[in-house]
């Protein structure tokens, strides 16, 4: 089994980090995948230099283990991270588009009504972070959060995103490099230490956040998420769940309905994040305050009918 950490010459946040990883012990070069995707070997880690952009570069796992014969457990990718803000951040996210509709057309790549299987690591990965960019005299300038569940590529492995933003001058800062590239050396266990995030021996309280609603960087979750311990799965915003007002659709019946994918959008990043968290037990948290009170409704009783516990901050724990 191995990891593929991805990373793009176009993009400076992006392959940066991939070239400070590259410049630490035993990486050697490996075999090329397709035209201008290179590879690097070390341990149980391939890390691809891609020379195109990678939010579109589909099905890079299958691709590899056809060309390699090696089973892919999970893929990591490097990217930067572009904010209407412009404040600087490190970021950790889940992928996925599960709330579009059948033929439309995802603006940065993936399959409508689509979730990639979230990589176990996150959680604790973004805690790690913290740790590392405290250490790399970066906090309190860049924020460190999590970013809810969006765009591609379409991956069937688990997967997540690392992320420097949110302006030019931040994606080629030499130090948010530095930190990305320990997170993923220290994360991985390269160099002989001992992974973080290894959900098959980690996981005795088997306890997994499943956030619901919200803005796009989860302040409510990351109220958890920040929390030792916590394990996360799939973090779906607002924008990802779409909801008709019921005063203004009905049925031929009659009877108010919600309509919107928003129980579209729930079932692909349930079942993604049961899938990813093998006898883990997935629990609900919702933004209460990010809802009106006829989506609460909805939602909760959704949930209920999906077999989902709704959980408090201390149920995580």
């Amino acid at each position: 089994m191995v990891t593929l950490v991805v990373a793009t010459v176009t993009d400076p946040a992006s392959i940066n980090p991939a070239r400070e990883i590259l410049g630490m012990p035993g990486w050697a070069p490996g075999q090329a995948l397709d035209v201008g995707i290179r590879s690097y070997v070390n341990e149980g880690v391939r890390l691809l230099e891609i020379d195109k952009g990678i939010v579109e570069e589909d099905d890079l796992d299958e691709r590899w283990e056809k060309a390699s014969g090696e089973v892919v457990e999970e893929v990591i990718f490097l990217s930067k991270h572009t904010a209407v803000s412009n404040k600087p951040a490190l970021t950790v996210h889940p992928i996925g588009v599960p709330h579009l509709k059948e033929g439309d057309v995802p603006p940065q790549g993936g399959r409508p009504g689509w979730a990639a299987l979230p990589d176990p690591r996150m959680g604790p990965w973004i805690r790690l972070l913290k740790e590392i960019a405290k250490s790399c005299n970066l906090v309190p300038e860049f924020e460190i959060t999590m970013e809810a569940t969006h765009h591609g590529p379409i991956t069937n492995r688990r997967t997540m995103f690392l992320e420097i933003g949110s302006t030019e001058e931040y994606w080629k800062r030499p130090d948010a490099a530095q930190a990305i590239a320990q997170l993923v050396w220290k994360g991985l266990g390269l160099g002989g230490g001992t992974p973080v995030g290894d959900w098959k021996r980690e996981n005795e309280k088997k306890k997994v956040l499943l956030g619901i609603g919200g803005g796009h960087y989860v302040p409510r979750h990351m109220d958890i998420i920040r929390r030792d311990g916590v394990w996360v799965g799939h973090l779906l915003s607002g924008y990802s769940l779409p909801m008709e007002d019921p005063n203004q659709s009905k049925d031929g019946s009659d009877t108010k309905v919600i309509g919107g994918t928003w129980k579209q959008s729930i079932t692909a990043a349930l079942e993604a994040t049961r899938s990813a968290f093998p006898g883990g037990e997935i629990i609900a948290h919702l933004d209460h305050k990010s809802f009106k009170g006829w989506q609460k409704s909805a939602v909760t009783e959704f949930l209920s009918q999906l077999g989902v516990k709704i959980g408090k901050p201390n149920d995580f724990l």
